[in-house]
């Protein structure tokens, strides 16, 4: 009977204790967005004149530091008044953002010097691409000003994780511009899409004879070169910088983090052992070309170039974001599940003005996938099938057809208190107070407890 009366009594202050916790990770967890933290940036100065190219990697950025979640990452060009740039000036061929660790014992990269491979590990997000092919955590390119990048609540990228963290090394964050200044230029979609008789190379950065049939891409607009610009255009150089704007929370148990995964149209599913790179023998060759299409085509399939591959998924999940990445010329990107459903279609959105966000005949943004939670679900192992679609109106050279998908391996219930704080917060709205009143509930009860077995054990005695 004694027995039984304990336990009678100790689980329920167990229960209470629990449920104290429970409350206090919920307390801590208010609503994501009264806590968001946003500080905008600077990259390192870069200098442009006409033609010129901008593609260096700034290592030890300013980023938020710690053990946090991320919630969303904007950049765009601007010049040293804060001015922003328009397309049709300087193009913003890509920017890319990417984690590595550094040894703790190492002096400071500030610069855009290349760094030592054995003094540093590029930690990568969980894309299917191979060595350090497509391995940002964020990235876009001209689309950057109407892309949506928020990740919704209680989602987020998490970083600077102790426990990821290599021992003997510190988490920092590096970021790559490439920009191009087209003012003057001859042919300024040709500058836009590195076309190499335009650039006159022949080599690429590392002095490599470019492939045969390689007509531009990255290869030849590279650091340092230059788009051919009219003769007798004068036009100034100037100092540019990206800009961007960091949105984050300080961690805690209520977030759900998500994998950043990057899939490409042009992945053959190649694999090689070792890899640093890309070469012809792995599968993501990042670029491709469009061909323009004849008289015959333009009548069958309204002069549409489309590209498909098949991905295989290595975990499963819950999509939570999606969203496409084409150059001019793109339609168009829908990735499918196995069954042929639609996880996320992304279209471009063109300028049409001058403004800078609204430049005509340059994509300035491109649509987003937002499903609702747990609508959306990819198995491990399943096979996907990626889509990329141009306009084959005109031939295009060194295009690319990327996706990003934000998936998260479990989804919020807000019938289960102990695993989704943050929503069990926002309905019933608990204080500080309220945590007061139940963990003093739970002390009155253990109290209880404790003065119940002193009693019972002095009627004991006296029995």
């Amino acid at each position: 009977m004694a027995l039984r009366s304990q336990g009678g009594l100790l689980l329920p202050s167990m229960v209470v204790l629990t449920l104290a916790f429970a409350v206090s990770c919920t307390i801590a967890s208010p609503r994501i967005e009264n806590k968001i933290k946003s500080v905008t940036f600077l990259s390192p100065e870069f200098v442009l004149e006409p033609g010129s190219v901008e593609n260096r990697f700034y290592y030890n950025i300013d980023f938020p530091r710690g053990h946090v979640a991320l919630k969303s990452f904007r950049a765009e060009v601007v010049d040293d008044a804060g001015k922003s740039i328009p397309l049709h000036e300087t193009y913003l061929h890509h920017w890319l953002v990417g984690k590595y660790y550094q040894r703790q014992d190492m002096a400071e990269n500030n610069g855009d010097q290349k760094i030592q491979p054995e003094n540093y590990i590029f930690g990568g997000n969980s894309g299917i691409c191979q060595g350090t092919t497509l391995r940002q955590y964020f990235g876009l390119g001209s689309e950057t000003r109407k892309t949506d990048t928020h990740i919704p609540d209680p989602y987020a990228i998490e970083i600077g994780n102790p426990a990821e963290i290599p021992e003997g090394y510190e988490e920092k964050w590096m970021i790559n511009v490439h920009a191009i200044d087209t003012r003057g230029a001859v042919d300024r979609l040709g500058c836009t899409e590195c076309r190499c008789e335009l650039y006159n190379v022949t080599v690429d950065e590392d002095g490599q004879t470019l492939r045969p049939g390689y007509k531009g891409g990255i290869s030849c607009c590279y650091d340092q070169t230059r788009c051919k610009v009219r003769k007798g255009y004068e036009g100034a150089r100037r100092s540019l910088y990206l800009r961007y704007t960091v949105e984050w929370i300080d961690w805690d148990c209520g977030i759900i983090p998500v994998k950043v995964f990057i899939f490409d149209v042009t992945d053959t599913g190649k694999r090689l052992n070792v890899s640093i790179g890309s070469s012809p023998e792995i599968g993501c060759q990042v670029e491709f070309d469009v061909a323009s299409c004849n008289t015959g085509s333009a009548v069958s399939d309204g002069c549409v170039d489309v590209r498909r591959t098949s991905l295989t998924m290595p975990v499963g999940g819950s999509v939570i974001y999606g969203v496409a990445h084409q150059h001019t010329g793109g339609i168009g990107s829908t990735l499918y599940g196995e069954d042929g459903r639609v996880i996320c279609n992304s279209e471009p959105i063109y300028g049409q003005g001058k403004d800078a966000g609204d430049e005509e005949g340059y994509i300035v943004g491109m649509s987003t996938c937002y499903p609702e939670p747990g609508s959306i679900q990819i198995t491990a192992g399943e096979n996907l099938v990626l889509e990329s679609n141009y306009s084959s109106t005109q031939k295009h050279i060194g295009v690319m057809g990327l996706f990003y998908i934000l998936v998260a391996d479990r989804t919020p219930n807000p019938t289960n208190f102990w695993h989704s704080p943050i929503h069990i917060h926002e309905k019933i709205k608990v204080s500080k107070s309220a945590l007061a009143v139940v963990s003093l509930l739970g002390l009155v009860v253990v109290g209880a407890g404790l003065r119940y077995r002193q009693k019972e054990g002095e009627r004991r005695r006296r029995l």
